[in-house]
């Protein structure tokens, strides 16, 4: 397995990447698009799946949205959906260009925030292969719903502000991107902060900061709503104790997905990324990928 440092282009501006290439590159391979959740870059723990991908046979692309990590981008820490959607379809165009890779053959692979991209971004494009989304994000209002009212009427309010202020002031102003649940914070759950703070010692590049106007945008969004265009198939991976994109919604989403892969684990949000659980989740997404891309 060789990774090497890239970049592609998004609206004009770059998007940071890495780009694993599997050992047997005798004849075109697959190619999996990874894409990280609220705030985070492709050094939090992305490194750790990609690397199964790839000795599996699939080359891996992993990018960091623009705004955030080395990708380009100002202000920095800007959420902005739109912008981040168009960086998966941006990564993708990018990868079916690539020597190679089979440009039939690409899946996209989210968690998160990153799932819920995943999904809105394959219900445009029907010739993609695969899907896989890791406790992914369906629905704003239910993530809202579970964060609690204290939680969703502070962060309204530094939004409202801070929307108010944009055309007048460039910089955002920031938010707590994790806190204890009723805390101002983008993602208010008991177990955020140390979850956040894991998954940060792996980067440097890492704020706990991010856009206040981006909660209205998170708010109205519902990823699910489009799960009914996908064609290709789509693992889902759900933590069933998930305090920030709670594992009901996703059930739901997968129940009206017309070919769906479903497991569940007993563990929390975070959870998932270490341990037991890791090694549980990345082998049931490898066998699904396998199937799927037979690399």
């Amino acid at each position: 397995m060789d990774r090497g440092d890239v970049s592609f282009t998004s609206e004009g501006e770059l998007c940071a990447a890495w780009l694993y290439r599997s050992d047997d590159s005798t004849r075109p391979r697959p190619l999996i698009v990874m894409g990280h959740g609220l705030g985070g870059n492709r050094e939090m723990q992305l490194d750790a799946y990609a690397q199964r991908f790839a000795a599996a046979g699939m080359h891996v692309l992993a990018f960091d949205y623009r705004h955030f990590g080395a990708s380009d981008g100002q202000p920095r820490q800007l959420v902005d959906l739109g912008k981040q959607r168009a960086d998966w379809a941006a990564a993708v165009r990018y990868a079916r260009t690539l020597p190679g890779v089979d440009s039939t053959r690409i899946a996209l692979w989210g968690t998160a925030l990153g799932g819920g991209h995943a999904l809105a971004v394959a219900a445009d494009d029907p010739y993609l292969a695969a899907v896989v989304v890791q406790c992914p994000f369906t629905s704003g209002l239910r993530a809202a719903l579970a964060k609690g009212p204290s939680s969703v009427l502070k962060v309204g309010m530094v939004a409202s502000l801070d929307a108010l202020l944009a055309p007048m002031r460039r910089k955002p102003i920031g938010v707590a991107l994790a806190g204890e649940r009723g805390k101002c914070a983008m993602v208010s759950a008991a177990d955020a902060p140390a979850g956040y703070q894991r998954m940060a010692t792996a980067s440097m590049l890492f704020d706990t900061v991010v856009s206040a106007r981006s909660g209205f945008g998170l708010l109205f969004d519902a990823p699910a709503r489009k799960v009914r265009q996908l064609k290709m198939p789509v693992f889902y991976a759900i933590c069933e104790h998930d305090t920030v994109h709670p594992a009901g919604p996703a059930r739901a989403a997968a129940a009206h997905t017309r070919n769906a892969t479903v497991r569940q684990y007993p563990v929390g949000h975070f959870d998932i990324y270490y341990g037991e659980t890791f090694e549980t989740a990345v082998a049931d997404q490898l066998e699904f990928l396998v199937s799927v891309l037979r690399p």
